[in-house]
Formats: C-alpha cells, sequence, structure tokens
C-alpha cells in the first residue's frame, strides 16, 4: 500500500476544493440553511488557505537553510 503524502495533499487546491464539496452536498442533504453553508464553505477554505500557507513556507525555509548550509560547507564556515 502506498504511503499518503500529507504534505502534497494539505497543499493542493484541488484537494480543499474536494472537502468543500463534500462539505456542501452533506448540508443540502441535511438541509441546512443557505447562509450557513456559504459560511461553513468559507471557513473551510480560510483554514485550507492558512495550513497550505503554513507547510509552503515552511518547505520554502527548510529549503532555504540547506542551501545555506551547504554553502557554509563548500566556503569551510558552519
Amino acid at each position: 500500500m502506498k504511503k499518503i503524502d500529507w504534505t502534497r495533499k494539505l497543499t493542493s487546491r484541488k484537494f480543499w476544493v474536494a472537502v468543500v464539496g463534500f462539505a456542501t452536498s452533506l448540508m443540502a442533504m441535511m438541509q441546512v440553511s443557505d447562509s450557513t453553508a456559504v459560511q461553513v464553505t468559507a471557513l473551510i477554505m480560510a483554514g485550507g488557505t492558512l495550513i497550505a500557507y503554513i507547510i509552503g513556507e515552511g518547505m520554502a525555509d527548510a529549503a532555504n537553510a540547506g542551501a545555506q548550509e551547504g554553502q557554509n560547507e563548500q566556503s569551510g564556515t558552519v
């Protein structure tokens, strides 16, 4: 069985749109009011955007730190 790459999933817009689609369909089935459905959809997308930003920045910082460490090793400084 394949291991799921959660970092890639959580930064995917397609994933968050799928989550919103599922939540919206579920709320429609439960006959939730339109305004509540819109609020929940907005909340999910805001959370998804925040999570994707945090993970993306963490990955960028890690890559920059690795590149900087490589440069220090080449120049002989630590």
